[in-house]
């Protein structure tokens, strides 16, 4: 299958682009950064360097390769998920969830993909019972800097779920850790980093359109679904980890 995998030197998108591969996908793979293409094209990739900001340029890129299936692993964040400057990207990231999201997905429709696979995050849930399942609501009533990532992941779902002929796969992650991140551990909702591009892979495979959280369990989180219709595996890690 050709996949176009957006945000593929990232710190899921580095580990996802060999699972892909490794599974005989033909894998475009894209970058801000052009001094990042060398790598794209060690891991097997094609790469191809582009600015999901600009509208017409993705568009272009989608039409011109055309793939069957797109993944949005974009983030702004800064490397090695620096604790010290997390606050300062929030603004950053909670833009690129919107108007990111809403060009690659206009970008897709355009060129005719009939499927995406999203990444999203798992701790945003409003106060209830838990283990939070996927039909729980969002903590939209949330303040200060929480209300604008929460504000970015109910538009980037949203656009994910309701952009027909598209059918959306929205992958809530954990708090990651692992190589890329600059953590070995995380708080709970936690996930390592190579089980959340496995989880991306395992989407590709079998998953249908909706929600999944994806991370370790616990008492927060009801992954059950994820396990049951994905076959994910939290304790997955590939050879380098």
């Amino acid at each position: 299958m050709k996949i176009l995998l957006a945000g593929a030197t990232g710190a899921i998108g580095r580990r996802l682009v060999p699972l892909l591969v490794e599974a005989h996908h033909h894998v475009i793979g894209t970058t801000r950064s052009a001094d990042k293409v060398g790598a794209l094209q060690a891991a097997g990739a094609e790469p191809a360097v582009v600015d999901v900001f600009d509208g017409p340029a993705l568009a272009g890129l989608l039409a011109d390769v055309r793939p069957e299936l797109v993944i949005h692993q974009l983030t702004d964040l800064p490397p090695g998920l620096d604790p010290a400057r997390m606050a300062e990207a929030g603004p950053r990231n909670a833009h690129l969830r919107k108007a990111g999201t809403r060009n690659l997905i206009d970008a897709a429709r355009a060129a005719g993909v009939r499927r995406v696979v999203v990444q999203s995050i798992a701790w945003i849930y409003a106060a209830g019972p838990e283990p939070h399942a996927e039909t729980d609501p969002l903590d939209t009533a949330a303040e200060g800097a929480r209300r604008l990532t929460v504000e970015g992941v109910v538009e980037l779902e949203r656009l994910t779920l309701s952009s027909p002929p598209v059918e959306g796969i929205v992958l809530r992650y954990g708090h990651l850790y692992g190589p890329g991140t600059g953590a070995n551990a995380a708080a709970a909702p936690a996930l390592h980093v190579d089980a959340a591009a496995m989880a991306a892979l395992l989407a590709v495979r079998r998953g249908r359109p909706g929600i999944y959280n994806i991370a370790e369990p616990g008492r927060y989180l009801d992954t059950a679904k994820a396990e049951r219709e994905l076959g994910f595996d939290a304790n997955f890690r590939s050879g380098d980890s």
